[in-house]
């Protein structure tokens, strides 16, 4: 019969070798997603990452929606991404209430403010759209749900999904780079992959250099830049994405680390 210190050693020996092996299988899955980030991430730019569905409507770029967790039988998994209700409306505002002018945003988040300048003169109705949405707090708890590895930052849906909108769509699309380049700083409209007239509120922040390039209906819609935040954006970036929560693309999906919006102040 085993001594007690005899015991004690057999359960100390297999607890390092059970923490071994887990930390292999963790090195394994790593590597694994090193790859696909290396041979996928440019690759799927081409086809179009940026895509809000049409509200209501079940969209038919179903592989670049976001897969979100039901956290039934994962151990440990997230909360669900918060979702809110906001009134949903019959048409997108005037371009001519841009006013042409600039408009100052502070868009307070749980992990620290973005501010941005939007530039009425350059996309009237990218502009009219975001500052109408956010004066009624249309953006008010809603979650950025979709971060693309190295590149940037998705938000603007209130049901987290990559499907929720404000109740229309619209176009054209405005001021799209002709060399299909999106410096650090861009702040532009997400849509539908070849549909000019499917921009409703989604919108993404792009945090390093990135060539997106123009689709069926061309590029996607600039109407502002970041002037303080960038870093934010970029620590969000280094958490990268959740393994649990990548999308059918294999490279974008939940950020590890959340961005909930929690107001927008437009000046």
């Amino acid at each position: 019969m085993a001594s007690k210190r005899e015991r004690e050693y057999a359960r100390r020996r297999y607890q390092k070798q059970a923490e071994r092996a887990a930390r292999s299988a963790r090195l394994r899955r790593e590597r694994l997603l090193v790859a696909v980030f290396t041979v996928v991430g440019f690759g799927i730019l081409v086809g179009g990452l940026f895509f809000a569905n049409r509200a209501g409507q079940e969209s038919v770029e179903t592989p670049t929606d976001v897969v979100t967790s039901d956290g039934a039988t994962e151990p440990g998994a997230r909360e669900p991404l918060p979702t809110t209700n906001p009134e949903q409306y019959e048409a997108a505002p005037p371009a001519s209430d841009s006013l042409d002018q600039d408009w100052d945003v502070t868009i307070t988040t749980n992990v620290g403010d973005i501010t941005m300048v939007l530039h009425g003169a350059d996309a009237p109705q990218a502009v009219a759209n975001f500052v109408f949405l956010a004066q009624n707090g249309f953006y008010d708890g809603t979650a950025c749900h979709r971060l693309m590895p190295g590149a940037l930052l998705q938000c603007g849906d209130p049901t987290a999904t990559g499907q929720g909108g404000p109740g229309y769509a619209w176009g054209p699309i405005e001021n799209a780079p002709e060399d299909d380049m999106y410096p650090a700083g861009t702040v532009a409209m997400a849509r539908v992959g070849g549909d000019g007239e499917s921009m409703g509120s989604q919108f993404f922040l792009v945090y390093a250099d990135v060539p997106l390039p123009s689709d069926a209906a061309g590029g996607y819609s600039v109407f502002g830049e970041i002037t303080g935040g960038l870093e934010i954006l970029q620590q969000v970036d280094a958490g990268g994405v959740d393994p649990n929560e990548i999308g059918p693309d294999g490279t974008t999906g939940r950020p590890m680390t959340d961005v909930i919006i929690t107001a927008v102040e437009v000046a």
